[in-house]
């Protein structure tokens, strides 16, 4: 009896009593401080905006559709919308190829000066791009990318390369060595070995990285308002500004817009959750 509760113990069983309430309890406030801020933003932008400034944690007296429809109805919103949607493609596609490439090289590869050169990769981690906008901005305009969407979609890439090598080297040092060299004694080169057997292999960690990319870009601010000078080139962050005025700001309007716009993100997530969390767990634990 004794044998079969320690074999029950060591395998792991879920936590019961006053640990599971205790994990309940964090999920339960974890998911609140998330989901709260959203529904507050998604039922606000029902109300008018003396009742939004007057009680901004009720629910909406008269519920306002307008608001929405008015958003929907509107040219802007599809403009701001498809421009956003093309920066994100850009820069998540950019960021898959050139990572994936850097990280298979820098795992499986070895030549003079890679730990070196791994390290000074890694050395994006540390810097957000806030910090580099100036010489960034400096560096655009003198190759002639200013108000083009290149100029944004580059200096996004180049600040996902570290998280995103760091990332795909893990998940690809931890594919089975005996693959490699089985392909090698077949006459399977690198090339072939990467593109054959080590992205079919890698979907979850690809997705992971595809997602992490594609929100840091749909959120991006500093850098579109540094780049662009043409509002037809905004994306959704700075489409904000259309409903600020000099004295008075619709601000119904302003969460509702934003309501619609992270909708986008939302969806991208839940759909790709399953392949982030297999992603993120990919070799955390081994046989």
């Amino acid at each position: 009896m004794t044998e079969a509760r320690s074999v029950k113990e060591v395998s792991g069983r879920r936590p019961r009593g006053l640990a599971a309430f205790l994990a309940f309890a964090a999920l339960l406030m974890l998911a609140g401080i998330v989901v709260v801020p959203l529904a507050l933003t998604a039922l606000n932008g029902f109300k008018e905006l003396g009742e939004l400034q007057s009680h901004p944690f009720a629910f909406p007296r008269v519920w306002i559709w307008q608001n929405y429809w008015d958003i929907l109805s509107g040219v802007r919103y599809w403009q701001v919308l498809g421009n956003s949607l093309l920066l994100a493609f850009l820069t998540v596609s950019m960021t898959l190829v050139v990572s994936a490439m850097a990280a298979f090289t820098f795992a499986h590869l070895h030549f003079f000066g890679d730990r070196f050169l791994l390290s000074y990769v890694m050395l994006g981690l540390l810097f957000p791009l806030a910090t580099g906008i100036i010489p960034i901005f400096i560096r655009i305009r003198d190759l002639g990318l200013l108000d083009s969407y290149w100029g944004v979609v580059l200096p996004q890439v180049a600040f996902s390369l570290a998280m995103s090598v760091l990332l795909l080297r893990t998940a690809f040092k931890q594919l089975p060595v005996e693959l490699l060299d089985a392909a090698m004694m077949d006459g399977c080169g690198y090339f072939r070995y990467f593109f054959y057997i080590t992205l079919p292999l890698s979907g979850p960690i690809l997705s992971t990285v595809a997602v992490i990319s594609f929100v840091e870009s749909w959120n991006g601010f500093l850098l579109p308002l540094v780049v662009f000078n043409s509002e037809s080139r905004y994306p959704w962050t700075l489409g904000l500004m259309a409903y600020q005025g000099q004295y008075t700001t619709s601000w119904q309007l302003v969460l509702a817009f934003i309501t619609l716009t992270i909708l986008p993100a939302i969806l991208i997530f839940l759909l790709a959750q399953r392949y982030i969390v297999a992603g993120l767990t990919a070799g955390a634990v081994k046989a």
